[in-house]
């Protein structure tokens, strides 16, 4: 029987809609007994012998552990695969899914609320009382500021409408934008140093590539308004963190607000812990129960359908395997 791993831990309980898919297909599913996400390569090795494919969450899929298993898919609950060697897997046969379209609002939301949360100072607020204060100083007014997106594909797009309902101008970069959407939604597309210039806000909503990793650094971040916030709901290797506090502690920088991060859960010894104007959030951005409704099946139909000898259409990551590809 075809043996189907799942290791997002929001299935531990081994509910869900993605469980009805696979069990009709004749699937065999296993549930590891530990977090697969903060396996090492050998024991990922060891989770996954006997598997054929993966339901799968963050966990790094290396050319080591690809070589040393017989994987014929990986489905991503998500839309980010920097955690698998695409490139490997592609040698090895191995097919590598994601979910587009499936948890952009989700994301979108969580950047909303990592911007008002930050100017209504809300996280402090809510601890202060706790703690028997009561500050009543005023903040910043969100409204009339400049938002900068750093990639408008779904994400940025949801985004749109979000923060100009909240009176914030929108501004973009995108390497390949979508004009017509630009055009219709009064967004102002700029270049990459344009938009760090000009936005109040920056938020960030770009894959982690080799192109783009550590993009927010020490160079691009005194590019940036001084007092600027910074949002990242997208991936940690975007960010530069030690140049993130460096410049969070001289002002540079008057706040950030942190979805994702470089290593996953953020080190104890992390300086960004220490800030009390950094909002943090344990990579949350995606995961509303809709999102994770939608995420999750589409992921289950991939492995169904490449089961099945049909080919998920825009689901595939390395399309080059079509051709030929067989389970």
């Amino acid at each position: 029987m075809t043996k189907i791993l799942i290791t997002p831990t929001a299935f531990s309980d081994g509910r869900g809609p993605w469980r009805t898919v696979l069990e009709q297909a004749g699937f065999e599913i296993v549930m590891p007994k530990v977090d697969a996400t903060q396996l090492g390569p050998e024991a990922l090795i060891d989770l996954v012998r006997g598997i054929d494919g993966v339901l799968a969450s963050v966990e790094l899929y290396s050319r080591q552990v690809l070589a040393a298993s017989k994987l014929r898919c990986i489905a991503r609950v998500g839309v980010g695969y920097d955690s698998i060697d695409v490139a490997a897997a592609t040698d090895h046969g191995v097919a590598v899914a994601i979910t587009p379209g499936t948890n952009h609002d989700s994301v979108a939301e969580q950047a909303i609320a990592l911007i008002t949360g930050i100017f209504r100072d809300l996280p402090a607020r809510d601890h202060e009382i706790r703690q028997g204060q009561w500050r009543r100083n005023t903040v910043r007014r969100l409204a009339g500021n400049t938002l900068g997106l750093l990639g408008l594909g779904r994400i940025g797009k949801a985004i749109v409408p979000r923060a100009q309902g909240l009176g914030l101008k929108v501004i973009a970069y995108d390497p390949y934008p979508d004009r017509a959407f630009a055009d219709q939604h009064g967004v102002r597309l700029m270049s990459l140093d344009g938009v760090l210039a000009a936005a109040d806000i920056v938020s960030l909503h770009l894959p982690c590539t080799a192109e783009t990793s550590d993009l927010i650094n020490a160079t691009s971040l005194k590019k940036m308004k001084r007092g600027a916030v910074l949002i990242n709901t997208a991936r940690g290797g975007l960010v530069d963190e030690p140049a993130l506090a460096a410049a969070l502690a001289s002002g540079q920088l008057s706040a950030a607000g942190l979805d994702v991060f470089k290593t996953e859960p953020l080190s104890a010894d992390s300086p960004l812990l220490k800030m009390n104007n950094v909002v943090l959030c344990p990579h949350m951005g995606g995961l509303d129960q809709t999102s994770l409704d939608a995420m999750s099946t589409l992921a289950a139909q991939c492995l169904v359908d490449l089961h099945r000898g049909h080919w998920p259409e825009g689901c595939i990551v390395n399309d080059q395997l079509r051709s030929g590809w067989k389970w």
